[in-house]
């Protein structure tokens, strides 16, 4: 029997309840998100426009077969395209990430902006080769829009194939990353002898190396940057547990910790894309929710390290 709850289906009356939970629960960043159009920064050598905040994919998205947690997943890829999302960026040293991405991404809508990004993370060239086709084959892309090598890894003979597959249509734009800072000085001279399109490290308003040598000659050089621990994976919010935003945060439409910490990281000039990772739909929300109304000016940045730095 069909139960009813003033003319329509109980069905319809309790999503319609869930949406409007959800939305009495958003932040007013979140809210505002809703009617304004993404921030967008244009890569360097194309001036191509991305949405400020994408997705990263590191241990979050390792689910293999779980079906509970793919379902989960599955929620916060669609909250990420609901809410102006383009950049996902994974690499096969995240297990069964690109899989897994791959699977959901054949199952949700508004995908349609979607710029795949990857890693290719071995040695040897055809290693390499093969690594990169079952990457595609993993996460059904005919071309990524991006291929970076993955944590400076045989980055010679990887960079001479990816030249290749640039230059041959096959990927979009070339890349190279990491996530330790030991390697920044290696980095550093890559970054001023190599022609690459991106390049990715770790930046937060905590860590801040990055400023004195790694943004300064993206910028210089014309690259476009991936900003990966942007909450230097969750350490940033036990800095601010228990700790109320400051009122000031309204003058950049910053309503949360996580909106503040990626503001930061994308108001820097030579910053394109923030990859936080989540596995929780109302994180990937909140995250999202930094990526539109102001950002914050130099002074106000200033502002904020100072303020972190006391609490």
């Amino acid at each position: 029997m069909k139960h009813t709850v003033a003319g329509i289906s109980r069905r319809t009356f309790i999503k319609s309840v869930c949406s409007l939970s959800l939305a009495i629960m958003l932040s007013p960043s979140a809210l505002l998100a809703k009617t304004l159009p993404p921030i967008r920064k244009a890569i360097p050598g194309t001036g191509e426009r991305l949405p400020v905040i994408g997705m990263g994919t590191s241990r979050t998205f390792d689910a293999g077969d779980d079906e509970r947690a793919r379902g989960r997943l599955l929620e916060v890829l669609q909250a990420f395209f609901d809410h102006g999302g383009a950049v996902i960026d994974s690499s096969p040293m995240y297990g069964s990430a690109e899989q897994v991405t791959g699977d959901l991404l054949r199952r949700v809508h508004n995908k349609e902006a979607l710029f795949a990004a990857t890693k290719v993370w071995t040695w040897g060239k055809q290693d390499g080769i093969r690594q990169m086709q079952r990457s595609a084959q993993r996460m059904g892309v005919k071309r990524f829009d991006l291929m970076q090598i993955h944590n400076l890894r045989d980055w010679q003979v990887q960079l001479e194939t990816l030249n290749t597959w640039k230059a041959e249509g096959k990927i979009r734009y070339i890349g190279i990353t990491t996530s330790h800072g030991r390697d920044h000085q290696e980095l550093e001279t890559l970054m001023r002898t190599e022609a690459f399109d991106f390049v990715q490290f770790s930046y937060n308003i905590k860590n801040r190396v990055a400023e004195q040598r790694l943004l300064p000659i993206a910028k210089e050089r014309g690259m476009a940057t991936f900003i990966n621990r942007p909450f230097q994976r969750g350490n940033l919010f036990q800095a601010v547990k228990g700790k109320s935003l400051p009122d000031w945060a309204s003058e950049f439409d910053c309503d949360s910790w996580a909106q503040f910490f990626l503001k930061f990281v994308v108001s820097h000039p030579a910053v394109t894309c923030a990859i936080p990772a989540t596995s929780k739909v109302h994180h990937m929300i909140d995250n999202m929710a930094a990526g539109f109304g102001r950002l914050p000016d130099a002074a106000l940045r200033d502002r904020m390290v100072k303020h972190l730095e006391s609490l």
